[in-house]
């Protein structure tokens, strides 16, 4: 299990940043060890992915973690917001993560249109960053075919929530929901390359959602 890899100096200077991102108000109220298992769980399910993103990164959840717990994976953490993104760029210093982990402040539209990271991942992770069709569209344009979007998901939340003519349409296959403990993931491998027309034009997912 991934889990058995991070060793205690790993989870001591992991739980440190997080503690410091929970006092910039990007983690939620929860003890920051909450979060830490709740990543842990999350990478059970997962292949180590040899490039990876972390979409609406926020305070480095699960982004940071699965790169410790993935050492030969490329990561880009995603944020709109510039004091987000440069606490993660220090969190990625601290964890001595420089060499493989990339911090880009960019809307996930403008981002998703970039040639240089279209098609380019097999996994894209998403937590709390926006309802499934916003999350969805957002995420695909990065996922080269057979990658994977993995996403958090409430506690009782079920897979009707991801409508599959929705995902389809964006080249994504019938989610699978996993339940790890009281965690739940959903997770969707992309059959065919996202079309070009998505994402559409930045604030257009939220506006006006695919389903």
């Amino acid at each position: 299990m991934p889990a058995i890899l991070l060793t205690e100096a790993a989870r001591e200077n992991l739980l440190m940043v997080f503690e410091a991102a929970k006092e910039e108000g990007a983690l939620g109220p929860s003890p920051v060890d909450e979060h830490l298992k709740h990543a842990l769980a999350w990478a059970e399910i997962l292949p180590e992915p040899k490039r990876f993103v972390d979409l609406g990164s926020g305070g480095g959840v699960p982004g940071l973690i699965l790169a410790m717990l993935f050492p030969e994976s490329e990561a880009v953490l995603i944020d709109a917001r510039r004091r987000r993104s440069a606490n993660l760029e220090i969190s990625v210093h601290t964890l001595g993560l420089t060499e493989r982990v990339t911090v880009l402040c960019a809307r996930a539209e403008e981002a998703g249109r970039d040639p240089e990271l279209r098609g380019g991942f097999d996994l894209v992770v998403a937590r709390s960053f926006g309802s499934p069709a916003i999350t969805a569209e957002c995420a695909a344009p990065f996922l080269s075919v057979g990658g994977s979007l993995s996403v958090s998901e409430p506690p009782s939340a079920s897979d009707d929530r991801w409508q599959e003519e929705g995902l389809n349409a964006l080249g994504l296959a019938k989610p699978e929901l996993h339940r790890i403990g009281e965690a739940g993931f959903m997770v969707s491998r992309l059959e065919t390359l996202c079309p070009e027309r998505y994402p559409r034009r930045n604030g257009m997912p939220e506006k006006r959602p695919l389903w």
